[in-house]
């Protein structure tokens, strides 16, 4: 148990310092993080864990997994069940000896009082830790998440404040992971989309962004903004890469495509129609 007398400051990522070094984070460590926060015990106000992954030759920090660390935390007091920490670390290294400790996390906007504290603990773990925080309350539906870098603060021998400094993050996720981050922001949901749905969401949000391109190219062409090579170059490789196909040859293709997936969906309903009346007959056998 420590005590939490120290000043922290939090910056934001516009000033220069700490401008090298970036973090990109997998999906997975945020759904990881949501679903720790929503199994949290009543009385925990936030969630803390261990963040683990790899640094890219580049020196970005790549977070790719995370686990829980139960904690107590007080007003001035901050406690974290070490034990249980190294354990989970040594569980996850015989899985995967390349995932390190790259920092840790925590739920909630920006950083606290007991932020400093944590962070000094995990200095001691690995140079120069990465903090993460999450806002699972998703507020005004869109779910904030950041990263930090620590330095000490002090005046001669003495230490007197804590600044954490935001760095650039980037979450990358395919379609897949887009569509379930969504839901996970709307925070209510009737019901979790079906294959169909997804297709279909996936499709609009293609269609958006194609129409935003075809803007981009006659507000370039009619002089209404000035031409960029680099977006010109990546609509080429994008229009480069797609297969020449015959309209009628493309719609054959993504009607097979989507008749073997209804196929699919029709089978596994016939199976799943199956298993229920076997269980039924098995418990009127058990009953007669």
């Amino acid at each position: 148990m420590a005590s939490t007398n120290r000043t922290v400051l939090q910056f934001s990522s516009s000033s220069s310092s700490s401008q090298s070094l970036s973090a990109r984070v997998h999906p997975l460590v945020v759904f990881n993080i949501c679903d720790c926060y929503v199994r949290r015990p009543d009385q925990a106000e936030r969630v803390i864990g261990t963040l683990l992954g790899s640094v890219l030759p580049d020196g970005t920090v790549d977070i790719r997994n995370s686990y829980a660390v139960p904690h107590n935390e007080s007003v001035d007091q901050v406690a974290l069940d070490i034990e249980y920490h190294h354990n989970m670390l040594l569980s996850h290294q015989k899985v995967n000896q390349k995932e390190i400790i790259v920092g840790w996390y925590s739920t909630g906007l920006g950083v606290t009082g007991g932020s400093a504290l944590i962070h000094e603990f995990y200095s001691r773990e690995v140079p120069n830790p990465i903090h993460l925080t999450v806002d699972t309350g998703f507020t005004a539906g869109g779910g904030t998440i950041k990263a930090y870098v620590s330095n000490n603060l002090s005046l001669g021998d003495r230490q007197i404040a804590a600044q954490f400094q935001e760095i650039p993050l980037d979450l990358r996720m395919v379609e897949a992971e887009r569509i379930g981050f969504d839901i996970l922001k709307a925070t209510t949901v009737d019901k979790i989309p079906s294959d169909l749905e997804g297709m279909e969401a996936s499709m609009e949000h293609l269609l958006a962004l194609i129409n935003d391109i075809y803007k981009y190219v006659d507000d370039v062409v009619e002089g209404r903004v000035a031409p960029d090579n680099k977006i010109g170059k990546f609509i080429s490789d994008a229009v480069g890469s797609l297969p020449k196909l015959p309209p009628s040859d493309f719609d054959k293709l993504v009607n097979d495509s989507l008749q073997d997936h209804l196929l699919m969906v029709y089978l596994s309903s016939i199976t799943r129609t199956q298993l229920s009346l076997a269980e039924k007959l098995n418990t009127a056998a058990q009953i007669l």
